[in-house]
């Protein structure tokens, strides 16, 4: 299948064997990191061109552009691609929750609070 994507960002993404590449979301102004996320080519595309940030959903196995149904979306600043093409940042304008949990940011669990050997 031909990719939406320029050529020359196309042939520098380093997908998984699924055909996804790791999409993590932070919020432009303050840094914080919000969620991680997976696109493929298509999502990517739907990203880069229409300001709102589109994933591929692994289990429900369709695109979900986040905040078509929560209403918390996620408006693009900018896009990024890692030193190896195997992930992105997207740098968001977040309006309410980033996680389906109703959290600000998916990223909310302190490991340091987790008992040794066990989960909290």
């Amino acid at each position: 299948m031909k990719s939406p994507l320029p050529p020359a960002l196309a042939s520098r993404l380093k997908r998984d064997d699924a055909g996804l590449v790791a999409a993590v979301i932070q919020q432009y102004d303050t840094g914080e990191v919000l969620m991680l996320g997976w696109m493929d080519d298509e999502a990517l595309h739907r990203t880069l061109t229409s300001g709102r940030v589109t994933f591929w959903s692994r289990s429900r196995g369709e695109y979900w552009r986040k905040g078509d149904t929560s209403g918390h979306r996620q408006h693009v600043h900018s896009v990024a691609i890692d030193c190896d093409g195997d992930a992105l940042l997207v740098r968001v304008d977040q309006e309410g929750a980033a996680c389906h949990t109703g959290e600000r940011t998916c990223f909310f669990t302190d490991l340091d609070a987790v008992p040794a050997g066990g989960a909290a």
